[in-house]
């Protein structure tokens, strides 16, 4: 039973810091970052009470830049474009185009990672895309979108 416990927690710490770790990276890169800092201090919180104290901040956070996000027609084409242009990047950068003339460095290190990077660059497309989707069906055209932001960041009752 013991020995389970211990498998469960290595688990959630592996899974949780991985997902803290490439959220805080794709603050930076491309990628859904806060989504990702969410989902692992999420996970983290079932064994941190310092992870359960940040998840409702972040949260919220994510819901006010999602809902801000599809307030206006230049904010949505040019995420969407964004989104766009990684998961091209991605797919050039599978297939593997030739070292250039001007290329400095080694030919090693031109586009290194082949399709593991480009599939990690078209999954990052893929979850922009279906985020400004979603961002767009839930806040888009709300009176107060900050304010219903919040809202969807509150614990929800499943009592009817």
């Amino acid at each position: 039973m013991k020995s389970k416990r211990v498998v469960r927690r290595l688990v959630i710490e592996i899974a949780g810091w991985t997902l803290v770790l490439a959220g805080i990276a794709a603050l930076v890169l491309p990628g859904p970052g806060l989504l990702g800092l969410f989902a692992g201090l999420a996970i983290l919180s079932q064994q941190y009470e310092w992870a359960e104290r940040r998840v409702r901040p972040v949260e919220i956070m994510a819901y006010r830049s999602a809902a801000q996000s599809v307030q206006t027609w230049p904010r949505i084409i040019g995420s969407t474009l964004g989104a766009l242009s990684i998961g091209a990047v991605g797919i050039v950068w599978g297939i593997g185009l030739d070292v250039p003339e001007w290329w400095p460095l080694d030919d090693k290190w031109w586009l290194p990672g082949g399709w593991a990077t480009g599939a990690t660059l078209i999954a990052s497309s893929l979850m922009a895309l279906a985020l400004i989707v979603y961002s767009f069906r839930r806040f888009r055209g709300v009176e107060d979108p900050v304010g219903e932001a919040e809202r969807a960041a509150q614990p929800h009752d499943d009592e009817d």
